[in-house]
């Protein structure tokens, strides 16, 4: 049976699937790619004797399961939780609208979308596609709505020549990922369904406030600072433990706020503490 359905449905109908723990074969096969050493030693007679595993907060899902799903998909979040993920990362922007979407970056778009299939949407793009022109798709272009009709995919592109919006938006996948999950729609999520999501598999969090691509404050209006809070409100509103965040951004000011305004505990995203680090506690094979 096909496991990932309707979004959010997920939260009460694979409650059971919470603490289950399938690494599937890649971990194998990429043990019998490396080339002969104590660590390959090490690593073959872990996969020998190890039967089963647990989730850890040694095993963070950077963007999800991006390898294998499209980033930032309801998808991609499962999968991270089902490899054992302990810790998974929204990437946090916001739409025309203001409200808090997972996106990689504010104007990725037309890379991890079909965006620029739908015409009526992608003559709404900062840069519209069109022959010979690189699009530039961004969420502050559109309304949750709009966005909510968009399904996600890899990470790629095609050729700016391409002649049609479908060679673009389906050519280009790296080689060491796969288009076999790009099927029929992944979801993008708002960050509240993320945090829906990973909370009904028992995960934690580490958002990142991505850094805006527009002017701010956003139409005159919605600041910096206006922003940063919207996302830890989030968390503060789904009632979220705050030793369960980890928030982090690469905007200094945001951080510095974090520190002397936020009402939720903010932890800099080096921050390491409650991960064992030691090789004696971490998991022998983490996703």
């Amino acid at each position: 049976a096909f496991l990932f359905i309707s979004p959010l449905a997920c939260a009460a109908e694979y409650a059971a699937l919470a603490d289950v723990v399938a690494i599937d074969t890649r971990p194998y096969w990429l043990i019998d790619q490396m080339k002969s050493s104590s660590v390959k030693d090490k690593l073959a007679e872990c996969a020998r004797t190890k039967t089963s595993f647990s989730k850890s907060d040694f095993s963070i899902g950077h963007r999800g399961a991006c390898m294998q799903y499209p980033e930032h998909t309801l998808e991609s979040y499962k999968a991270a939780a089902l490899m054992g993920a302990g810790i998974i990362e929204c990437d946090v922007t916001f739409t025309k609208d203001l409200e808090l979407i997972c996106r990689h970056a504010q104007c990725d778009l037309h890379t991890t979308t079909d965006v620029v299939l739908h015409p009526e949407l992608n003559a709404k793009c900062t840069v519209p596609f069109e022959t010979g022109v690189e699009p530039k798709c961004c969420t502050s272009d559109f309304t949750l709505d709009e966005i909510r009709t968009l399904c996600g995919k890899m990470d790629s592109s095609g050729s700016i020549n391409a002649t049609t919006p479908e060679d673009y938006v389906f050519g280009g996948t790296a080689d060491w990922r796969t288009d076999l999950y790009q099927y029929p729609c992944p979801t993008i999520p708002t960050h509240k369904e993320s945090i829906e999501l990973i909370r009904s598999y028992h995960g934690k969090f580490t958002p990142e406030l991505k850094a805006a691509d527009v002017e701010m404050p956003f139409e005159g209006v919605f600041t910096q600072e206006d922003y940063a809070q919207k996302m830890i409100d989030e968390y503060i509103e789904a009632g979220v433990d705050p030793s369960d965040v980890w928030p982090q951004s690469f905007n200094h000011e945001d951080v510095i706020f974090g520190s002397k305004i936020l009402t939720l505990e903010v932890k800099l995203s080096l921050s390491m503490k409650k991960i064992p680090l030691s090789p004696s506690s971490a998991p022998c094979m983490p996703c």
